[in-house]
């Protein structure tokens, strides 16, 4: 049996996870497209700088 690449291993877990995501959304009733799990999800950094900036 061949051995999967660690680079492998970490592109299915980031699609799995984007797609276990878009469903969870479905299933609390968000209307949620396919392309909705291909979008780059924003940092950390980023939603906490957009939120300080709304506060402000």
């Amino acid at each position: 049996m061949a051995t999967i690449s660690l680079e492998a291993k970490k592109a299915y877990a980031v699609k799995t996870r984007q797609s276990n995501y878009a469903a969870s959304l479905r299933l609390e009733g968000f209307k949620v497209t396919i392309a909705d799990t291909e979008r780059k999800l924003p940092s950390r950094e980023d939603v906490l700088k957009f939120f300080a900036k709304t506060r402000a």
